[in-house]
C-alpha cells in the first residue's frame, strides 16, 4: 500500500532510493473514460495519441491470474512472485535473456543470450534488488514460445478489431526491478499491458523524441538510428546519456520538450502510437512483467 500510494502521488517520476521531484516537463497521460472499442478508436488510435485505458482493464488475463502469486511483506503490501509450480511446465522454452552487472567504476557489463526459461525461473527464485548481477527476459517473441504459454495471453479486441487485425509481433518482458528499456520508437502502434509489478513509462511525441535523441547522438559524435534495444543503448556512454536525458530531473532545462509520464500496474493497458518515443523502468519490489502487441 505504501509503495502504491507513493507511485500515485509521484506517477510522473522514477521511484528509487534517490528522491525525484515532478517537473512540468512530464504531464499526466490521459486515461480513457471506458474501454469500449469505439472510445479507443476515436480518442487514441485514429488521432495517434498515447492513452491509458481504464485501470485494471485486462486484470483477468489468464497470465495475470496463473503466472504470479501475491506475497505479503512487512509493510502490509503484496508483492508479485513467479508461480513456479505453474510456469515450470515451460522451463525448456528458449527465451532471450539479458545479463547486466554494475561494476564499481560505474561501467555496466551487458550480454544477451538465448537460453532456457528454466534458467530465468531459477535465478528469479533467489534474486533481490540488492544483487549486482541481474537477468532480464526481454522481448521474448510469441513465435518462439510454446502455444500453451501464449494461450494465457489471448489477443485483446483492441488489437484484433480496431486496426487491420494484422499483428506485427507480440513480446513478453519479465525481470526483477530495477529494469530499464532505453529511449526508442517503434515502427508500429503498441499496446503495452502490465502483468505484474509496477513500471513507469515516459513518452515523447515524434518531433520531441527526435530532438532528445539527436542531442544525445551529437554529444557522442554519432549518427546512430533509434533501432529498438540496440546493444549500444544498453551500455557505456550512450546508455548513460539516454537515461539522464529522460530520467534525471536535474538534467532538465527550460528548452526540453514536454512529454507524458505514467505508472502501470497489473492489468493496466497503455497505448503508444507508431513513432512516439518512450523509455520504461521497472520499479518497486517483486517480479515485474509485461506483454506488448505491435499491430496495425
Amino acid at each position: 500500500m505504501i509503495l502504491r500510494q507513493s507511485l500515485r502521488l509521484t506517477s510522473l517520476c522514477f521511484v528509487s532510493s534517490r528522491p525525484y521531484s515532478s517537473t512540468v516537463r512530464w504531464r499526466p497521460l490521459k486515461e480513457l473514460q471506458d474501454g469500449h472499442l469505439e472510445t479507443f478508436r476515436a480518442e487514441a488510435f485514429a488521432p495517434s495519441k498515447p492513452a491509458l485505458l481504464p485501470r485494471k482493464h485486462l486484470l483477468e488475463l489468464p497470465a495475470v491470474q496463473k503466472w504470479f502469486l501475491a506475497a505479503p511483506n512487512a509493510h502490509d503490501e503484496s508483492i508479485s512472485t513467479l508461480n513456479r509450480d505453474y510456469l515450470s511446465r515451460f522451463e525448456n522454452a528458449i527465451v532471450p535473456l539479458e545479463f547486466t552487472t554494475l561494476e564499481t567504476n560505474g561501467e555496466g557489463i551487458f550480454h544477451r543470450a538465448e537460453v532456457t526459461f528454466g534458467i530465468f525461473l531459477q535465478w528469479a527464485s533467489f534474486a533481490s534488488r540488492s544483487i549486482k548481477d541481474r537477468l532480464y527476459l526481454a522481448q521474448a517473441s510469441f513465435a518462439s514460445l510454446p502455444k500453451a504459454m501464449t494461450d494465457d495471453l489471448p489477443t485483446p479486441e483492441i488489437v484484433s478489431k480496431v486496426g487491420t487485425g494484422d499483428i506485427y509481433d507480440t513480446n513478453i518482458w519479465m525481470g526483477m526491478p530495477p529494469t530499464y528499456t532505453p529511449l526508442h520508437r517503434d515502427p508500429n502502434p503498441n499496446l503495452f499491458v502490465q502483468l505484474a509489478g509496477t513500471k513507469v513509462v515516459r513518452i515523447l511525441e515524434p518531433s520531441a523524441g527526435d530532438q532528445v535523441f539527436g542531442r544525445v547522438q551529437h554529444a557522442l559524435a554519432r549518427s546512430a538510428s533509434a533501432s529498438f534495444r540496440g546493444e549500444d543503448m544498453m551500455k557505456g556512454s550512450e546508455r548513460k546519456l539516454l537515461e539522464s536525458a529522460i530520467w534525471d530531473d536535474a538534467y532538465q532545462t527550460d528548452r526540453e520538450p514536454a512529454g507524458y509520464g505514467v505508472y502501470v500496474e497489473a492489468g493496466d493497458c497503455l497505448f503508444i502510437p507508431k513513432g512516439w518515443w518512450h523509455s520504461i523502468k521497472g520499479v518497486g519490489k517483486g517480479i515485474s512483467a509485461s506483454v506488448n502487441w505491435w499491430f496495425r
